[in-house]
């Protein structure tokens, strides 16, 4: 019964202290306009069309700084449509907590 209710208090404690730190940050956008607006579908599949494309090129002939200008676009490319798909992050922590929660209840 004490080993039950040690780690009652602990989740809770942990719990309550996440919410404290969390509280504490606020996030700011690098740029604001372009945070604000969302792609289409049809932006989308243009981008992605042209990471294929530049996947596909021969790059045999190209020069250094060709090469990397076509690098920085594709990462470019790949950060704005992972900006506007909306990922969730939950991190090991969370996730074990959630277990440990399920198996108890």
């Amino acid at each position: 019964m004490k080993k039950i209710l040690f780690f009652v208090l602990l989740m809770v404690f942990t719990l309550s202290s996440t919410m404290v730190f969390a509280g504490k940050w606020v996030a700011k956008p690098a740029d604001p306009a372009k945070s604000e607006n969302k792609l289409s579908e049809a932006e989308v599949t243009g981008m992605k069309n042209r990471v294929e494309e530049i996947s596909n090129l021969d790059k045999s002939n190209m020069t250094v700084a060709e090469k990397r200008e076509l690098r920085k676009e594709s990462k470019e490319i790949k950060e704005s449509v992972k900006k506007d798909g909306g990922y969730i992050y939950i991190g090991g922590s969370t996730i074990l907590l959630i277990v440990i929660l399920i198996i108890i209840l």
